[in-house]
């Protein structure tokens, strides 16, 4: 896609006042289907990079440019008294994280009859089924929504993923579009089974696009040990990149059954492993690696504590995804975890056919890279 023209001597946009929707952001969000047998966000100055969906990077990204003027009485500013936002949406029956700022660590067990490693033993493995599965489906179709918090600004939008074939043929095309007022962010990522593109478009910056040649990733992988090659999307990109990298940095603690909107699914929780969080931030690695852990709040802006992922009980497809954290700009107050950002799955058809010609992209020559050379050394092997 090519940027549209914009004026570089307009003023920029007032940051807008964001209200929610009446009957909550989302409404109705589930309807699976299947046919057939089966179916980098930058933190403070000072820190490495850390993983997230791009939908969470780029609302980020979003925000902070809306935000050149401190927006007066938005609906999502921290007030200096009075009760939290809801931890969780209310069509979600599940139990709700702590209610109360706590260290990196376990949670209390919730079953009298489990232990907390039995506990994160079964939230590992249903999380693990889950992303294995978007890897063997023959197919995939889904409608997607997102909403990312920052500072005192919402985006929100929506999208579409879609994706076919299995391992080295494998193709996928994972689109989207963020607004917060008028401005906007477009996003796409699509793999032809040669290259894998990255479009981003974030106002009022220029559009980019970069290239990764997907056989000089096949090659590194081999040179990695890497032996399942049905895993090939999830060193690319699109949604499977994100959603395995997310798993290779958190580890899952709790699980506990829930509903959206009718459907019974898993709530599986986790936060950070606490090595990982000690590379990227490395100024609190020291408090990182006690035993207490680091309280939610001391963690930078925009970086989220903990992970939710609901996962549908029948076909074990992971439906929500959400990141909890405090919000607000440092430092602040002690306060209880919020969803800070959402990814959702919706009109979810697995095992049908899907038009190819999806898959087929010619970029604009504006801001176009490729990355090949400096993306394939620092791939890596997920965990199993």
């Amino acid at each position: 896609p090519r940027a549209p023209s914009r004026d570089p001597d307009a003023e920029s946009p007032p940051a807008p006042k964001i209200r929610p929707a009446r009957d909550g952001f989302f409404g109705k969000t589930l309807k699976v289907v299947t046919n057939g047998t089966d179916g980098i966000l930058r933190s403070a100055p000072g820190t490495r990079s850390f993983p997230a969906l791009p939908a969470v990077a780029a609302g980020r990204a979003l925000c902070a440019a809306a935000a050149a003027d401190d927006p007066v009485g938005s609906v999502y500013r921290r007030a200096a008294s009075g009760p939290a936002a809801s931890q969780a949406p209310a069509d979600v029956s599940a139990a709700a994280p702590p209610t109360a700022p706590a260290a990196l660590a376990q949670p209390a067990p919730t079953d009298a009859d489990e232990s907390a490693e039995d506990r994160a033993a079964r939230a590992e493995r249903v999380v693990a089924a889950s992303f294995a599965g978007l890897a063997r489906a023959e197919s995939i179709s889904a409608r997607v929504r997102h909403l990312v918090r920052y500072g005192d600004n919402v985006a929100k939008g929506s999208g579409r993923y879609v994706q076919s074939g299995v391992g080295e043929d494998q193709r996928y095309r994972y689109e989207y579009r963020l607004t917060t007022g008028e401005q906007e962010c477009e996003v796409l990522e699509v793999c032809d089974g040669v290259s894998a593109w990255n479009f981003r478009r974030i106002e009022p910056y220029p559009p980019t696009v970069e290239r990764i040649d997907v056989r000089r990733v096949g090659e590194r992988l081999d040179a990695l040990g890497v032996t399942h090659r049905k895993e090939q999307s999830a060193h690319l990109g699109g949604v499977q990149r994100h959603l395995c990298l997310l798993r290779h940095y958190f580890r899952f603690t709790s699980i506990v059954p829930g509903v959206i909107d009718d459907v019974p699914v898993w709530v599986v929780e986790g936060g950070w492993d606490r090595t990982t969080l000690a590379w990227i931030l490395k100024d609190k690695a020291e408090v990182l690696t006690s035993p207490a852990g680091i309280p939610p709040h001391e963690l930078p802006e925009g970086m989220p504590f903990a992970v939710r992922i609901s996962i549908s009980k029948r076909e074990l497809f992971p439906n929500r995804v959400e990141w909890l954290g405090v919000p607000g700009k440092r430092p602040v107050a002690a306060a209880p975890l919020e969803v800070v950002g959402r990814l959702e799955f919706y009109d979810v058809r697995i095992g049908d056919p899907v038009d190819v010609s999806g898959f087929v992209y010619r970029p604009a020559t504006e801001g176009l890279s490729d990355i090949t050379a400096a993306y394939v050394p620092q791939l890596f092997p997920l965990r199993p």
